[in-house]
């Protein structure tokens, strides 16, 4: 698919066939999510591959009562390392450049995802603490996003968009 339909056509699935993601479509994602660029290419964050069921239930009564990620064959964690963001750029990588960094990597796996036929959606409402301990993360590295990753069991619906003069601005507000 084009990068520029790729973007175009990727849309928040919440709901997912039972059906796997094969590996090879998986490791695709994952050399993507690699790719992302980061400060100082430090690669200031974790990825958590999650498959099992009882984690995934943890994610989603985590996520406030999400479905998703107990639908998903695949749910992809992805945590700001904010000890190793610090070691280069002091307050400001542990604050802002290790989150910068996840967000990053969690873009580049939905854009490969859609790329590959896949769906996803972004989760940002979760109760960290909760996420923090299905999947075990050190206390150093915080959850950003949790994206479910499989193949869609909805039809896709495009949103409005704000138009792009209301969205750009020249130089200044």
């Amino acid at each position: 698919m084009d990068f520029f339909d790729t973007v175009r056509n990727r849309h928040s699935i919440r709901r997912y066939q039972t059906r796997e993601v094969e590996e090879e479509k998986l490791w695709k994602i994952l050399e993507a999510i690699n790719s992302a660029p980061s400060a100082g290419d430090l690669q200031g964050y974790e990825v958590v591959l999650v498959r099992s069921a009882s984690t995934k239930e943890a994610l989603a009564r985590a996520a406030y009562g999400q479905t998703s990620p107990v639908q998903a064959p695949v749910v992809l964690v992805f945590c700001a390392d904010r000890l190793l963001s610090a070691s280069k750029y002091g307050k400001r990588g542990a604050e802002l450049y290790a989150v910068q960094d996840a967000t990053i990597a969690a873009a580049y796996c939905q854009l490969a995802a859609a790329a590959l036929g896949l769906a996803t959606v972004w989760i940002g409402a979760f109760d960290t603490e909760a996420v923090w301990a299905a999947i075990g993360a050190p206390e150093h590295v915080t959850p950003v996003a949790i994206i479910p990753v499989g193949y869609a069991a909805e039809e896709p619906r495009a949103t409005p968009r704000r138009s792009l003069s209301d969205l750009v601005r020249d130089e200044k507000f």
